[in-house]
């Protein structure tokens, strides 16, 4: 008998999830390393660099952190030339820098083609099913 099938449903869902989640992480730092990154670096030239001008606040929500681990990230963009902070009010806005803004152009396509890649296996229709039963799971 298939060893999940030993297990709770719920049990074995999450672990075919973490699996899953283990192995795209190990490709994506694959990528990543190659290009001088990690993944929290590229989650922020990712996002500011989908809608510049966001606060430090919105990023830290958007990737589930805290602020001060937002702060700290920051630092270390800012000391490597890749993001920009300007004070506008009271709240920090982010921006990409020219050198910042080239890494996401060479970065993005990589991970978008590993992704691509990793869900090839499955149709069209079967990657729209997945994202929809995955938000739904999210949901709840």
């Amino acid at each position: 008998m298939n060893q999940e099938h030993t297990r709770s449903l719920p049990a074995a869902a999450w672990m075919r999830v973490m699996r899953i989640h283990q192995t795209l992480d190990h490709r994506s730092e694959d990528t990543f390393r190659e290009l001088g990154l990690n993944a929290a670096w590229f989650d922020v030239l990712a996002r500011v660099g989908a809608r510049e001008g966001l606060t430090q606040i919105e990023l830290a929500d958007s990737l589930l952190v805290t602020k001060g681990n937002i702060s700290q990230l920051m630092v270390k963009l800012e000391a490597a030339a890749l993001i920009e902070r300007r004070a506008e009010g009271r709240a920090q806005h982010l921006y990409l820098t020219a050198a910042g803004r080239e890494l996401r152009a060479r970065a993005l396509p990589r991970q978008e083609a590993m992704l691509a890649d990793s869900l090839s296996r499955l149709s069209l229709e079967e990657q729209k099913e997945l994202l929809r039963l995955l938000r739904k799971w999210e949901g709840s």
